[in-house]
């Protein structure tokens, strides 16, 4: 498919996507129904391999950005770019490709209880995109050897606990290798231990596979665990999560969202100074 010659009204938004360097473009997306708006004027950038997380009360529009990525959902007033493609006016056809290379992490996990581990990781892979069997059984060992649950492939989703459950969801949603890996609340629910090891395989994928993704939450520590840290590869092979310094620690960026507006964007450090000068924020963030 080719790539189409973005015409938005952002002087910026076009210098960007002519280096190429954004993975996912917002530019003045607008939605509402009915009397109700959604999206007001809503403008963003996701860099190649960094994080987004999105906050905001309930309601404040931050699944529908999701929705709207996915292409459920159409706007009303702006552009959307995924991958350098306006998608915004694609057809439904057109969308099954970009979606191809973008991973879905519902709030529950979405796994189907009859099949196993094994059978849910790979579904897309054996039912959507006819993968061999021995490569698709292949890649599906390799992804659940990466989250750490390769004993449990031959289990159901029954048999697991909530965390695990999430993992495999996690697992299940980089088996096709998207480049793009959307959160929906993904630690909702999981007590601060468990969801920990959510936070880690997002940071995993993000640090060690190259994955761009947009993280929805209410879950403040996750938020910030996530945003704050880095995972390198030790020399024994284990993986190592640190504090993010320098550059690094400015490519998780937080946006606020507020009546389908955003309020702030920017990084943790940005964040937490304007906390106690933004009466939203401040309620928001104690």
């Amino acid at each position: 498919m080719a790539i189409v010659q973005p015409t938005p009204r952002d002087p910026l938004l076009v210098e960007a996507l002519a280096h190429g360097g954004p993975i996912i473009v917002f530019d003045g997306v607008h939605l509402a129904f009915d009397d109700k708006v959604i999206l007001r004027d809503v403008s963003f950038t996701l860099q190649t391999g960094h994080t987004k997380v999105f906050l905001g009360a309930s309601g404040a529009g931050k699944s529908t950005i999701l929705r709207l990525i996915l292409g459920l959902l159409k706007p009303d007033a702006g552009q959307i770019y995924v991958n350098g493609e306006r998608t915004d006016e694609m057809t439904e056809d057109e969308l099954m490709a970009v979606r191809g290379d973008l991973g879905m992490v519902f709030q529950e996990g979405a796994l189907f209880d009859s099949l196993t581990v094994r059978e849910n990781v790979g579904y897309k892979l054996f039912e959507e995109l006819n993968w061999p069997i021995a490569d698709a059984d292949r890649r599906v060992k390799e992804v659940l050897g990466f989250i750490g649950l390769a004993e449990f492939i031959d289990r159901k989703p029954s048999e697991l606990s909530g965390g695990q459950r999430r993992r495999v969801a996690i697992a299940r949603a980089m088996a096709a290798k998207p480049r793009i890996l959307l959160y929906d609340e993904p630690t909702t629910g999981l007590d601060p231990i468990t969801a920990l090891t959510v936070d880690e395989e997002i940071i995993k994928l993000r640090d060690l596979e190259g994955v761009s993704s947009i993280l929805v939450t209410h879950q403040l520590r996750d938020a910030f665990f996530v945003a704050e840290h880095t995972a390198v590869r030790a020399q024994n092979g284990d993986v190592v999560f640190n504090r993010a310094e320098g550059r690094k620690a400015t490519e998780g960026e937080f946006i606020m969202l507020r009546d389908g507006g955003i309020v702030f964007e920017g990084n943790a450090a940005e964040l937490r100074e304007v906390t106690g000068k933004d009466p939203y924020i401040h309620a928001f963030l104690s």
